[in-house]
């Protein structure tokens, strides 16, 4: 299998976005122009991403906006449901769990986990909040994929210790803190304070150096 960049999966996922958005106001085609304008790049970019994958579109016509948001579908891996356990039903969690794109895009989070006993049998949507205690059991019983952890960093690499041990191959942390794990698992990890950081660097220095890029 080919290596594809994570930059390059990060705007295909833009791209896609873009073309749902189109297609639900009923565009048919696009052009590679057009798509470069909404997300930020240039056509040669768009071009160069997708040519990775095949042929796409034809040079004068631009892409089809349905066949496109298919293929790219299959390419990043959401032709099916993904079944995603939450761990850690507090503000984030919570945010997380009425977070309306995750269903859309098929990641459905069918398990939440809590050491809290006042949150233990709190009901979310139909689903109750269950004690941390019994995760093992529930992550095999519900066929569960990936898991979203979002605990306290000292919490942290203790349950993805436990997730990896349980099959769990994909886990999203939202925990300030780095995690160790075996090979053959992917963790991608949010952090908030860290792109906060991020844009009080790039503000600052806009404040130093008026116009700097």
């Amino acid at each position: 299998m080919k290596k594809v960049s994570e930059p390059t999966i990060g705007r295909l996922s833009v791209y896609l976005r873009l073309l749902m958005e189109l297609a639900e106001a009923d565009v048919d085609t696009v052009s590679s122009e057009e798509l470069a304008s909404r997300s930020g790049t240039t056509a040669a970019q768009v071009r160069k991403d997708l040519s990775l994958f095949g042929t796409f579109g034809k040079r004068g016509l631009g892409y089809s906006v349905p066949e496109l948001v298919t293929r790219l579908r299959a390419i990043l891996g959401l032709e099916k449901a993904w079944r995603v356990a939450l761990v850690g039903a507090g503000r984030i969690g919570a945010a997380l769990f009425g977070y309306e794109n995750f269903r859309r895009q098929g990641f459905n989070i069918e398990a939440v986990f809590d050491t809290d006993p006042t949150k233990v049998g709190q009901r979310w949507n139909g689903l109750v909040v269950e004690a941390d205690a019994g995760m093992e059991r529930v992550l095999e019983e519900r066929g569960i994929e990936i898991a979203v952890v979002a605990v306290p960093a000292r919490a942290a690499q203790g349950v993805v210790d436990r997730l990896v041990a349980a099959g769990i191959r994909g886990i999203l942390n939202f925990a300030p803190t780095q995690l160790d794990v075996p090979a053959g698992v992917v963790v991608k990890t949010v952090d908030m304070a860290l792109e906060m950081e991020g844009l009080s660097y790039a503000l600052s220095r806009e404040e130093r150096e008026p116009g700097a890029a």
